[in-house]
Formats: structure tokens, C-alpha cells, sequence
């Protein structure tokens, strides 16, 4: 059977789109045949593909400002994307639309040690920021697992965090102020390299919105100096009840750690044949349980921290005895998405934030799940904090599969948000999670949301298909869930 042709007014139209990107970007930016597109077609959510109309990677701002005004000029959907690590589907593609990514744009223009700044552009590595003012004795705090990989443009869509993020906070805490574009092509900055900006705090508001509002064109981050001393405790316990006890128990004593991280033991047994950071197996669950600063001050504090968690029953307490078995500790609970791979062919990996004295109930709830859908689950998550990252270990091979780590997923987010939770700490919405924005908020709270957006893209252009749902869509959630594979984007019939 002969493929149906799109109408020759339409292939006009999009030729003359084009032609108009390429009369200002070169053609090494411009990336339109099938091979080329394929490596852009999701980002660390693999459950949603799409390929994209074309893929553009501009090689400056006022390269992103021609990008911007072409589509809006012709209302083509536009999916700002940065490394393509974000767990949440936010960077899937628009299948009628132009994915852009900020890649290249990686310079890191100025550091300021004295006011402990430094002035990057979206395409930066997070890591990069730390390695490039490390000679000045500061680094830049926020720290998610893939930071090696991650770009600080991608960081500030998402509002990602990291496991230092319960003493230093999220990205929200530590940007200044970012360069923007916004849809019509025009330059807006947000905050300021000062403790404080004239008008609305608008910076916050941008911070986490997903590439719905504007494209990253340079950002001002906080840098804060490296603590003189640090050191972990990895705890064990006998149960997770117990483990997830002790972080309430650490937070009650008035301790706030540098990381409070737990993973359970089948997570411990999937990294430790992976990493060999030395976990106990035997374990339940394991505390790594940082402090840092003056080495007096990390001592006294360990010393705290120890008599705690003897209180609450730990069976087995290590103390790193130095910096290289400080990072080894670390490199097992950052390496536990890619040892995930070792004992399962894919992984889901789920992203909801709950008041810590319902870790436990929460957990136990979710070995239930387990039984229920069939599935295993490990456990690694920011503990201090109610952070939780279930990865729900299923085979993308496997249609009902699938449909069940949707559906288990979706059940997690659902008991977060029943317990007092929120249906995302750091990766997002996404397309994950757009129906249980419907459980999170009342009709009017979204419609508040879709205000703001709105204000800043009118025609609903930027990334518009991970926009906050509608009322029909909210009236049907519950009555059916939307799985990967029955994904539909919004066709633009011209194109």
C-alpha cells in the first residue's frame, strides 16, 4: 500500500519553515533526515518516544532567538531539551514540532570567587561547575546522580536536586539569576547576581517549569566553599521500619546531615556487585549519613549522629576512615539507576516526595504493590527529605509488562499524594506524571498554572504537549490511564 502523501501546500509550508531557519543557522545545526533525529526521541524516560519534525542545535543565543521567532512566526511546537537526562518524558519530543537543543552552548563565561558566582551558559555540565572553580576551594552544591552527564540548563527546567540536597537544597536555592528567551524571540532576566532583585520574584516561579515558559540562555549560580572536612556513617538495620525510624529520629535530634540517602536490600544487593563500595548485604536497609565542615565540628557531629542511630537498633555502624572510602560509599548510591541494568532488562524510575514520618508506611505499602502487580521494586532515595525513588525493574519487551510498571508507578504516586505528599521532588512532571496532576490540584489551582504559562506563551508553543491536563482529561483519569504505547500528540495539519 502507497504511503498517504501530506498535501503539497503543507510540504510547501514546511520547506519555506526551513528555508527560514537556515537563512540564519548553519547547516551542521539543522538535523532533518531519520537517522539523524532517532537519538533525540526521548530522553531518560525511554517508555515515551516520538521523533521529532527536526531537530535544531543552535550554537549561540541569537541563534536560539531566530529558532524562537521562526516558530512562533509559522506556530510550530518547539521542546527546548538539554543533555537528555531527565526522568520524567519533559524533553520527549513533539512529533510536528522542533526539538532544540542547548548542548553546545557549554562555555562557562565568568567566575567570581570572591563573590562566590560563577555565570554559565544551559549546555554546561553540573559536574564542570565544580571541577572549574575547585582551585578557588568552592563547588556548586546541587549534585543529582547523573551530574557527570547532566547540564545545569536541564537542572533549572526540572528543579533537580541531589543527595546533598537536604542541607544545601535544590537547584531553586542555588541560581541567581537566568537569561531567558521567551517565544516572541525577547531577552528576559529573572533575579540577579544580588541577594535580592527589584519587581516580582519571578525567578522561582521559572525554576521547574519544564521549558513551558522559556529557553535557558545563561545562568548565575551560587558557589559555596568546600567543607574542610566531610565523613559518612553507613548504618544497617534489621528492617526498613527501623531504618526509616532512624531518619525521623536524626532530623528530631536537631541534626540536619550534608546527605541522609536509604536504600533497601535489594537495592544494596544490585549496586554492591556493580560498585563494591563495601554495603552490608545482610542488611534490610542502609543510612548514608553525611556530615561536614571544621573537622571539629564533623566529629562531634559523627559522634551525635552514632548515638542515634545505636538508639533506634542499628545491627552494624561504618565510619569512612578516609576520602577515598567517603566517595566509594557515595559512587554505590549514584550508581544504582545504572546497576538496575545488571538484574533487569529496563527500569522504571518513579520520583515522589512524602512527610518522613510516613517512610515506612509508605514502603510497606509499596512491597504490597510488588505482589500485586508482579513486579520488583528496589528502593534508593533521599531519605532526609521524604524524596523517594522507587525503581520498578520490568521488561520493556513485554506489552502488560509495561502496563503494569505504569500502573504500579502511578499507584506510588497516588499513596504520596494521599499520605500528605507531592507527586514530584526533583525530576518533575513530565509526561509521567500529567494525570496525577489532577489527583494533586483542585481545577482552579491548574487553571492558575495555565494562567502562567500563558503570560509568558500565549499560543501554548513551548513544549505544549507536557501542558497541565485539562478538565476532560482530569474527569477521565481514573477511569482509564494513558500507557506509553497509546500516546497521541497533537497533529498540526500543515505540516
Amino acid at each position: 500500500m502507497m504511503a498517504q502523501q501530506k498535501p503539497a501546500t503543507a510540504l510547501n509550508e514546511f520547506s519555506a519553515f526551513i528555508a527560514e531557519l537556515e537563512s540564519v543557522l548553519p547547516p551542521h545545526c539543522i538535523l532533518s533526515r531519520p537517522e539523524e533525529k532517532k537519538p533525540f526521541e526521548c530522553d531518560g524516560l525511554t517508555l515515551f518516544k516520538e521523533i521529532p519534525a527536526i531537530v535544531v542545535l543552535p550554537e549561540n543565543e541569537a541563534h536560539i532567538i531566530h529558532v524562537l521567532k521562526t516558530c512562533k512566526k509559522h506556530a510550530v511546537p518547539v521542546v527546548p531539551r538539554g543533555a537528555g537526562t531527565g526522568l520524567s518524558g519533559g524533553a520527549t519530543p513533539h512529533s510536528q514540532g522542533v526539538l532544540l537543543g542547548v548542548s553546545k552552548l557549554n562555555k562557562i563565561r565568568h567566575i567570581d570567587p570572591v563573590a562566590a558566582t560563577a555565570v554559565v551558559e544551559p549546555g554546561v555540565r553540573n559536574l564542570a561547575i565544580s571541577e572549574a572553580v575547585a582551585q578557588y576551594g568552592l563547588y556548586y552544591a546541587p549534585d543529582p546522580s547523573s551530574q557527570i552527564a547532566c547540564s545545569i540548563g536541564g537542572n533549572i527546567a526540572e528543579n533537580a536536586g541531589g543527595v546533598h540536597c537536604l542541607k544545601y537544597g535544590l537547584t531553586v536555592h542555588n541560581v541567581m539569576r537566568v537569561r531567558i528567551i521567551t517565544i516572541d524571540g525577547d531577552i528576559v532576566e529573572l533575579g540577579s547576581a544580588a541577594p535580592d532583585s527589584p519587581g516580582l520574584n519571578l525567578l522561582p516561579v521559572f525554576v521547574g517549569s519544564e521549558g513551558m515558559l522559556g529557553v535557558v540562555t545563561e545562568a548565575t549560580v551560587k558557589l559555596i566553599p568546600k567543607p574542610e572536612a566531610a565523613t559518612v556513617i553507613m548504618a544497617s538495620f534489621d528492617s526498613v521500619k527501623a531504618a526509616a525510624d532512624a531518619v525521623r529520629d536524626i532530623i528530631a535530634a536537631g541534626i540536619i546531615p550534608a546527605g541522609l540517602e536509604m536504600m533497601d536490600q535489594r537495592a544494596t544487593q544490585m549496586v554492591e556487585p556493580f560498585v563494591k563500595a563495601g554495603y552490608d548485604l545482610n542488611a534490610q536497609a542502609i543510612l548514608l549519613c553525611e556530615s561536614d565542615g571544621a573537622p571539629q565540628e564533623v566529629e562531634d557531629e559523627i559522634q551525635r549522629m552514632t548515638a542515634v542511630f545505636e538508639k533506634a537498633g542499628a545491627v552494624r555502624l561504618q565510619v569512612s576512615a578516609n576520602e577515598q572510602e567517603r566517595l566509594l560509599f557515595w559512587a554505590g548510591r549514584k550508581n544504582a539507576f545504572p546497576a538496575a541494568g545488571r538484574v533487569s532488562p529496563d527500569y522504571y524510575c518513579m520520583d515522589g516526595t512524602i512527610p518522613r514520618k510516613q517512610i515506612a508506611n509508605v514502603l510497606t505499602q509499596m512491597a504490597d504493590m510488588e505482589r500485586k502487580y508482579g513486579l520488583r521494586c528496589a528502593n534508593v532515595f533521599h531519605a532526609g527529605d521524604g524524596n523517594l525513588h522507587p525503581l520498578i525493574l520490568f521488561d520493556a519487551n513485554d506489552p502488560d509488562e509495561i502496563r503494569r510498571a505504569e500502573d504500579f508507578g502511578a499507584e506510588i504516586l497516588e499513596l504520596c499524594i494521599k499520605v500528605g505528599g507531592t507527586i514530584t521532588g526533583e525530576h518533575g512532571v513530565g509526561l509521567e506524571k500529567i494525570n496525577q496532576m489532577c489527583s494533586q490540584f483542585t481545577r482552579d489551582e491548574l487553571d492558575a498554572f495555565m494562567a502562567i504559562k500563558r503570560a509568558f506563551d500565549p499560543e501554548e508553543l513551548l513544549n505544549p504537549t507536557k501542558q497541565i491536563p485539562t478538565l476532560n482529561r482530569c474527569a477521565e483519569y481514573g477511569k482509564m490511564h494513558v500507557h506509553a504505547g497509546q500516546i497521541k500528540f497533537p497533529e498540526l495539519e500543515r505540516f
